[in-house]
C-alpha cells in the first residue's frame, strides 16, 4: 500500500504541502493513521510539480524512504508550484524496486499515482496487458502493477479521454479481474482526478479555491471530507464532483449457434457391389 496527495491552487512552496503538515506525506511514510494495509511506506517516494507557463511537469524520485533524503528539504523550500502530486511507496510483492517504480509516473502534461495492490499480479492481469499495443508495453518505466495501470490510463488519455474518464475506466477494468485496491490519482496541472476503491481518500478546499486530495487528512482541522468508497472525484479551482463507480456489467453469453439438421451419411457399404472383396 502507499499514500499519495495532489494539490491544486495558488502557488505555494512545495514543502508547505509535502513536508510541513503535521500529518502530511512525510509523517504518513512512517506513521500513517488510516492506512488499512501495511504500516510503513519506505520503498521509495516521489514528487512532481508544474512551473508557471510550462504544462510539462518536473519530477524528483528516490528509491529510499522520504525521511532519509537530506536534499529534499532544500529543494522543497525553494521550489513553488500551483500544482503538486506526491507519493510514498510500500511495494507490492513481486513488483520491481527502484526509483523508476516510485510514483508519480509521467507523460506529456500528466502525473499519475496508484495507492493499492493488484492481487495475483502479474499473471492474473495479463488480459489487461493484452489490451495495450506492444510499443506501449515496452514503454513501462518499471515492472509493477502501478506502471501497468498507468499505461492503461495513458492509452485512454492519448485517445482523447478526459482525466476522470480515463481513471474510472481503468479502475473498473482492474476491478473486473480481481478484488483489487485501486485508488488512482492524476493531474494535468489544471485539474485533479482520483478514484476511491478499497482505501481511504479525502479532500480539503480552502476559501481561495485551493484543493488538496489525499489518502488521509494532513491535520485535525476542519474542512476535510471523506470520499465514499467506489467513487470518482474530479476537482479544479472552481469546485469538485463525485460520481459513483459502477462495476461493469458482465458480458452476456452469446446465443447458441443454430445448426441445420441434416441426415447423417450412411456408414458402411450401401450395396452388395460396394462391399470390399
Amino acid at each position: 500500500m502507499c499514500r499519495h496527495f495532489a494539490y491544486l491552487g495558488r502557488p505555494v512552496p512545495i514543502r508547505s504541502v509535502l513536508l510541513d503538515p503535521p500529518h502530511g506525506l512525510l509523517r504518513q511514510s512512517w506513521a500513517p493513521r488510516l492506512q488499512r494495509y501495511g504500516t510503513v511506506n519506505a520503498d521509495g517516494y516521489g514528487v512532481g510539480w508544474y512551473a508557471a507557463g510550462d504544462e510539462r511537469p518536473a519530477r524528483y524520485r528516490r528509491e529510499g524512504p522520504i525521511w532519509a533524503d537530506t536534499d529534499l528539504a532544500d529543494l522543497a523550500r525553494v521550489v513553488s508550484s500551483h500544482a503538486v502530486l506526491g507519493a510514498v511507496r510500500s511495494a507490492t510483492a513481486g513488483c520491481a524496486a527502484g526509483a523508476q517504480a516510485a510514483a508519480p509516473f509521467a507523460a506529456g502534461r500528466w502525473l499519475f499515482s496508484h495507492n493499492g495492490a493488484l492481487p495475483g499480479w502479474p499473471g492474473a492481469f495479463a488480459p489487461l496487458a493484452e489490451l495495450l499495443p506492444a510499443a506501449e508495453l515496452l514503454e513501462l518505466e518499471a515492472r509493477t502493477d502501478s506502471a501497468l495501470l498507468w499505461a492503461l490510463a495513458l492509452n485512454r488519455l492519448r485517445a482523447g479521454a478526459q482525466l476522470g474518464e480515463a481513471l474510472a475506466e481503468v479502475c473498473l477494468l482492474a476491478a473486473e479481474v480481481a478484488d483489487a485496491r485501486i485508488n488512482l490519482l492524476a493531474t494535468d496541472g489544471t485539474s485533479v482526478a482520483a478514484t476511491a476503491w478499497g482505501d481511504t481518500l479525502f479532500q480539503h478546499r480552502d476559501a481561495d479555491g485551493s484543493v488538496l486530495v489525499a489518502s488521509e487528512p494532513f491535520d485535525d482541522g476542519p474542512g476535510w471530507s471523506e470520499v465514499p468508497d467506489r467513487t470518482l472525484l474530479v476537482a479544479d479551482e472552481t469546485g469538485s464532483s463525485l460520481t459513483p463507480l459502477t462495476p461493469l456489467a458482465p458480458t452476456p453469453p452469446a446465443p447458441p449457434t443454430q445448426t441445420a439438421l441434416t441426415t447423417p451419411a450412411p456408414v458402411g457399404p450401401r450395396t452388395r457391389e460396394d462391399a470390399p472383396r
